[in-house]
């Protein structure tokens, strides 16, 4: 009786060659989709980061012009720049910082004067593609001035 018991767990033994190395490969495997996966959330992770930051950098140059605009009142017009347009006297320090904080930006300005509502529109729209084959960004900011009454 002793004999039997020990050819079935010398079977059940040989059955089971290899099953570590399967478990250890299954594992490593399952490891391995995991990591891609989390290598992908990075990437993308790090392009929803510079395009933030590139969002931010337009929101700081929009608020900039129109500071300047605004202590401007009088030459409101000279700062409007149509898409592609060289930017005038007013208008070309603002521009070159633009360009040198955003890469290939295009900048559009538009400005409008209601000189019976006593205000200026300012439509400013700032547009960046942060690599060849990414979608291209623009930032639009709609403002109005007034001039301020003594």
């Amino acid at each position: 009786m002793i004999r039997t018991s020990t050819i079935r767990i010398s079977m059940i033994r040989r059955a089971e060659h290899g099953v570590a190395l399967l478990e250890s490969l299954l594992a490593v495997m399952i490891l391995g989709i995991a990591l891609v996966g989390t290598l992908g959330l990075q990437v993308r992770s790090i392009a929803a980061l510079s395009d933030a930051g590139m969002r931010a950098e337009a929101t700081v140059a929009a608020n900039e012009l129109l500071g300047i605009m605004y202590s401007d009142m009088p030459h409101a017009a000279d700062y409007a720049l149509a898409a592609g347009g060289t930017p005038g006297a007013r208008l070309s320090a603002w521009h070159a910082a633009v360009q040198e904080r955003i890469p290939g930006a295009g900048v559009v300005v538009g400005v409008a004067t209601n000189a019976a509502a006593g205000r200026t529109e300012v439509n400013i729209a700032i547009g960046w593609q942060r690599t060849s084959d990414s979608q291209r960004n623009t930032h639009r900011i709609k403002s109005y001035l007034t001039a301020s009454k003594p």
